[in-house]
């Protein structure tokens, strides 16, 4: 394991691909970066066609005597895999921060999340995947029971990306499939070391494979000869992938974007919902697909909502996010930063006010910094209300009453989450069962527990994650009937005539 104990690594990290059990290189490279300095982490390598084709064939070897190692006994490497990750966890979060940017406090919760999530599955996993007796009739014994799908192509973002990547390949190898796991060219090195985990943990070869790339990669795991793709990221890419699997009805699992509502009505606690919406507006720099994008205020309490939520706002530190002071870092390239500030250019020139921020802090030009951001006077033809904006820049409207709530909520392609505060149960359960999306929240936000499904509709995906749900996204159901009447011929046999 690597010990990311300072803000920089005095070698350059090679990265290697996992193929059969086996650490390959390759002659194409491409560089991970720390976005809080733009500074070289790694040199990681860039998998295409053939190195694709290789982890497909091996994954297929190994899927036969990997399914016919019993339930239990995949279980109890996943707990072996979640305790690794706590005893490792030091490690494994600064290399998040320093892949990604994130504060360290918000990499150490993903470790712990991804240790709880996996030993959830190996735990539950067997009972999930039991079948269910069919009552038919005395003389028919009729049956379901769940069976893997075969080889698994999970490509996984870079914003969780030790999370995302194991909600994926726990429930799918603890079903028995194999897997050829691409990770975001933005995080290689995290992939790199879910590698290293699960082989330490005992996976057998070639039931893990790991292939890091750029989006050429991805695109050939999509067109390899895999059985399913899982998929994580943004919804054009999405629709991309269900493009090019057409032909090989490939089985799909969407999780994509979102531009989720924030909803507080005038009897909300006021001050819980400012600190819940400052929280999950610019957790991870803004970078979540379940994020508060567009935060409705209710008209009463709509002037003493944004004054504290700005002022919180204000209050936020950014910086690197392996200082312990921090509670921003910097986003994940300056790729991401140019798209949001066209973003935010495009809702200014339209008439928006800049309650704060909009700009990229002098004293930390090194990296790829954006200041936490706040716009009031949004309508919706500007693009932060109508397009995923990825980056810390909350957009605040005001309305009315609740179907007006309603109405602007819904206002949006997307469909993953929504977060409710009030305190009527009424209004609570009402809002619930009219917004258009996947995940209602009520008092809370962005709240992760593996028991509960996980997943969107519309533009949002298509899908579970986490639950039973999701483990059994990865297995297709066969029905078995076995017959013991005694007669010995039916009666709607041929021939017709007798």
């Amino acid at each position: 394991m690597i010990n990311f104990s300072t803000y920089e690594v005095g070698a350059v990290l090679d990265g290697k691909l996992l193929i059969g059990g086996k650490w390959k290189t390759c002659d194409r490279k491409f560089e991970s970066l720390n976005p809080a300095t733009g500074n070289i982490i790694g040199k990681a390598c860039n998998a295409g066609s053939e190195e694709v084709t290789e982890a497909v064939k091996e994954a297929k070897l190994a899927r036969e005597s990997w399914n016919k190692i019993d339930i239990s006994e995949r279980a109890k490497i996943f707990i072996k895999i979640g305790d690794e990750l706590l005893k490792r966890s030091q490690e494994i979060k600064n290399l998040i921060t320093m892949e990604m940017g994130r504060p360290l406090f918000e990499s150490n919760i993903e470790v712990h999340k991804t240790s709880e999530m996996v030993k959830y599955f190996a735990n539950e996993g067997k009972t999930f995947l039991e079948g269910d007796a069919i009552p038919i009739n005395p003389y028919n014994f009729s049956f379901t029971r769940f069976e893997p799908v075969g080889v698994v192509g999970i490509i996984k973002p870079w914003n969780y990306p030790l999370l995302l990547p194991f909600w994926a390949i726990a429930p799918a190898l603890i079903a028995g499939n194999t897997v050829v796991f691409k990770p975001s060219d933005l995080t290689p090195f995290v992939g790199i070391e879910i590698g290293k985990i699960c082989q330490d943990a005992g996976i057998p070869y070639g039931v893990i494979n790991i292939v890091t790339g750029d989006g050429f990669t991805g695109e050939c795991l999509v067109s390899s000869d895999i059985d399913m793709i899982s998929f994580t990221g943004s919804s054009d890419t999405g629709k991309n992938i269900m493009k090019n699997s057409a032909d090989k009805l490939h089985r799909i699992s969407l999780e994509l974007g979102g531009s989720d509502a924030f909803i507080v009505f005038k009897d909300a606690d006021i001050e819980e919902a400012i600190n819940g919406a400052v929280w999950g507006r610019f957790m991870n720099c803004g970078q979540v697909c379940v994020s508060s994008k567009r935060i409705f205020v209710e008209d009463d309490i709509a002037d003493s909502f944004i004054e504290g939520f700005v002022k919180k706002t204000r209050n936020l530190v950014i910086g690197n996010g392996l200082d312990p002071g921090t509670d921003i870092g910097p986003m994940v390239s300056i790729k991401q930063r140019e798209k949001l500030e066209l973003q935010v250019e495009d809702a200014i020139r339209k008439g928006a006010i800049i309650e704060c921020g909009g700009k990229n802090p002098l004293s930390l030009q090194d990296g790829f910094y954006y200041e936490p951001t706040v716009l009031t006077g949004v309508t919706p033809e500007m693009s932060v209300m109508n397009e995923e904006v990825f980056g810390p820049v909350a957009v605040i409207s005001v309305f009315e009453n609740m179907d007006e709530a309603i109405a602007l909520a819904n206002r949006t392609i997307y469909g993953l989450g929504a977060s409710v505060w009030t305190k009527n149960l009424d209004t609570a359960m009402r809002m619930s069962s009219q917004l258009e999306c996947g995940i209602v929240w009520v008092n809370e936000i962005c709240t992760l527990h593996p028991q509960c499904p996980w997943g969107g509709i519309k533009h949002s995906g298509m899908g579970k994650d986490l639950s039973r749900y999701g483990i059994r996204e990865f297995v297709s159901i066969k029905h078995v009937n076995i017959n013991f009447g005694t007669d010995k011929t039916r009666p709607w046999w041929f021939p017709y005539g007798k």
